[in-house]
């Protein structure tokens, strides 16, 4: 199997919000959306995003009550203390200001509307995974 794209699946409470987030502030734009679902993707590698409503039937019974908790979507890039003076500008609030940890990695996060953290990564010059 040859994997083109990634994409990670949020179940919230508020679509409308996330995407709102996500399309705002992280430069995702919207592929496709309806009555509690919203598909969204960015022109880099960065991965797609799809948003579901709690609840949905779309689920099977045991995951529709679930919630996008528990869980980190974590991006990694460069050009951090400009993404979260950016972010900080916009007035998202930062939930974990930037540090660098002991192995090299370099990171801040926010939650968005409905809670769901995302981490900004960026490793040090010769330091993170091969």
């Amino acid at each position: 199997m040859q994997i083109t794209t990634s994409t990670i699946s949020l179940t919230v409470n508020d679509v409308a919000a996330s995407q709102h987030f996500f399309t705002s502030h992280l430069g995702y734009v919207e592929q496709a959306a309806a009555d509690g679902f919203a598909s969204l993707t960015r022109e880099d590698a960065a991965m797609d995003i799809v948003l579901l409503a709690r609840g949905t039937d779309v689920l099977p019974p045991d995951q529709r009550d679930q919630h996008a908790s528990g869980l980190i979507v974590a991006f990694t890039g460069t050009g951090i203390e400009a993404e979260e003076k950016r972010l900080r500008d916009e007035g998202v609030e930062i939930t974990m200001p930037l540090s660098e940890a002991p192995w090299g990695e370099r990171l801040f996060q926010v939650k968005d509307p409905n809670g769901v953290v995302v981490q900004f990564v960026e490793w040090v010059t010769g330091s993170g995974p091969a």
